[in-house]
């Protein structure tokens, strides 16, 4: 409860001088209707959601993106993978082939045995292949995790289980040098939307999310 306290204190300091009105309410993302495959208008059946949770049953189901457009906005959502299991959420996403080429990652993985896990930047939390996340605060592997996002104009921040552990601004040199130094350097769109949808990856294995919610903040806050 403390570190969930605190987070909501360094959430409100993001925030506060930004937007001069409330963050609207928060909309639940848990019905299928609100999802479907990656250039497709429907969602493909390995995706289910039951009793409040969105899951990926069985690998070969395709990235699925929102319905729903958001620009600056804050998510919340708990999820789990199996042992080794790899995953991603995207955000400000464009409805193409493949995501990742455009729209920045907020990595999911199972730290203690993913094979990805060799490189800091591909930890869970990270913004993928950018930034390193800034503390190991990752729950064992039959529990859930909680993630936030918060997405202020140009700038983002990554929380795990109440702490933050990665925050930029795409505006920076900063910024600008790390995609340089990156995957992402010969993709000339990636992370140019300041608009799109959410995005979750099918890495090959099963992955678990539930209680996730969105709400967009005020224009202003950027």
């Amino acid at each position: 409860m403390r570190g969930r306290r605190i987070a909501s204190i360094l959430l409100a300091a993001l925030l506060s001088g930004c937007a001069s009105t409330p963050a609207a309410p928060w909309q639940s993302l848990a019905d299928a209707a609100q999802w479907r495959s990656v250039g497709a208008s429907t969602l493909d059946a390995r995706w289910q959601a039951s009793g409040g949770e969105l899951a990926l049953t069985t690998a070969g189901g395709g990235d699925i993106i929102s319905v729903a457009a958001y620009d600056d906005f804050e998510l919340e959502l708990e999820w789990r993978l199996p042992a080794g299991g790899n995953s991603g959420l995207f955000y400000r996403a464009v409805d193409a082939s493949p995501v990742w080429a455009r729209a920045v990652e907020y990595q999911l993985l199972d730290d203690r045995e993913a094979e990805d896990r060799v490189i800091p930047s591909h930890r869970t939390g990270a913004v993928y292949d950018l930034i390193a996340p800034a503390r190991d605060v990752l729950r064992p592997i039959d529990e859930y995790n909680e993630t936030r996002i918060v997405a202020c104009g140009p700038r983002v921040e990554h929380w795990l289980n109440g702490v933050r552990v990665a925050a930029y601004d795409l505006d920076s040199d900063d910024w600008r040098r790390r995609v340089a130094a990156s995957k992402f350097a010969d993709q000339p769109e990636f992370a140019k939307a300041r608009r799109g949808h959410l995005a979750v990856q099918d890495h090959g294995n099963p992955v678990h999310l539930r209680k996730m919610r969105i709400r967009a903040l005020d224009p202003k806050c950027s």
